[in-house]
């Protein structure tokens, strides 16, 4: 038994969990009339968010009701105005720096969320044949492709700036991003490195829409897509570093040796192998954000598999890797595992 985890015990605490999707929603509706941007400029009454929002004023009361509830919002005493928590101000108003407001809105509410509704379908084995089980059938809309693409870059460029803190690649020169959707890691990775060059292998769709940021970027001379499955793709050889960033979690765990000893024999000797994902401690205890991101890519990719470090660590050195180590990246969400290929 895991000693560290606090169990439930009364049915308040059942309550909390079971109604706390309702909380989520709240939040999805507040970014969806922007009330937090409207905030970040001072104290609102529900009248003024009316007005600015175009819906009734009941509806706006409801709704920050709900948000003061849960403290996304503060509300003066006796008075019906509101103002922003510190936690709203500083990552969901636009234009705040660590915004991460409009990936919430898109990829969490839009898509992300009613994957869950196939959740119970996954697991008993009832999913029906047309229904969306893996990244490929997922991106291959265009729209789709399009509405998660954004989001995912633009919640990716804060850890993409973790990962190139963490790791030196000052004599490499030349780095394949598997699996890198819009290149956000890899934008990061050649700002922090001026020698580096990079390839990114994602489906047709994806690299399309990536292209846009790279251009952006300025880095369409230093950047370049193999457009394909990363699963089935054939990959350039000699590399001196690779990337994957949340891949493993949404491929068929069968996959991941497979992919990893790929890894080994496209890297030149003394290598750099990078993976960055979602993974829960090696007694399965948690971290909760973690462990219900590996179950909410599983409501989409039913072969996917929950990874611990060790599991990984594990597959690393079966692969002849070296010298492993291991960062946190997103707190209580994401780590890093990096390991060399021996010379």
């Amino acid at each position: 038994m895991v000693q560290d985890t606090r169990l439930t015990e009364t049915a308040e605490e059942v309550s909390q969990i079971a109604f706390g999707f309702m909380a989520s929603k709240a939040l999805f509706a507040g970014l969806h009339i922007d009330v937090f941007t409207m905030l970040a400029d001072g104290p609102k009454s529900s009248k003024d968010i009316s007005e600015d929002a175009g819906i009734p004023v009941n509806r706006v009361t409801t709704l920050m009701t709900a948000l003061t509830s849960i403290g996304l919002v503060d509300r003066e005493e006796q008075e019906e105005i509101y103002s922003n928590s510190p936690g709203a101000d500083a990552f969901l108003a636009k234009g705040a720096k660590y915004e991460f407001g409009d990936y919430l809105r898109f990829q969490i509410d839009k898509q992300m969320y009613p994957f869950l509704g196939q959740l119970n379908d996954v697991i008993d084995g009832s999913l029906d044949a047309d229904a969306i089980d893996s990244y490929q059938h997922w991106m291959a809309d265009p729209d789709q492709a399009l509405t998660y693409c954004k989001a995912q870059h633009a919640g990716s460029l804060g850890p993409g700036r973790t990962l190139a803190r963490l790791v030196d690649l000052k004599n490499a020169q030349t780095l394949l991003d598997v699996g890198g959707g819009t290149g956000a890691m890899s934008i990061r990775l050649l700002e922090a490195h001026p020698k580096l060059s990079a390839t990114i292998i994602d489906f047709p769709n994806v690299a399309e829409i990536g292209w846009q940021f790279i251009s952006e970027a300025g880095m369409v001379d230093r950047i370049r897509y193999i457009p394909s499955n990363a699963l089935v793709a054939e990959w350039p050889k000699e590399q001196d570093a690779i990337l994957m960033s949340y891949l493993f979690s949404g491929i068929p765990g069968e996959e991941v040796p497979r992919l990893v000893e790929y890894a080994f024999n496209c890297l030149a000797p003394g290598g750099t192998f990078m993976v960055h994902d979602f993974m829960v401690e090696n007694d399965r205890s948690g971290p909760p954000m973690a462990a219900l991101w590996q179950l909410q890519h599983m409501a989409f990719t039913p072969a996917a598999r929950s990874v611990t470090p060790g599991w990984l660590r594990a597959r690393l050195l079966d692969a002849g890797f070296k010298d492993i180590e291991e960062n946190e990246m997103i707190p209580g969400l994401t780590r890093l595992l990096r390991a060399r290929k021996p010379e």
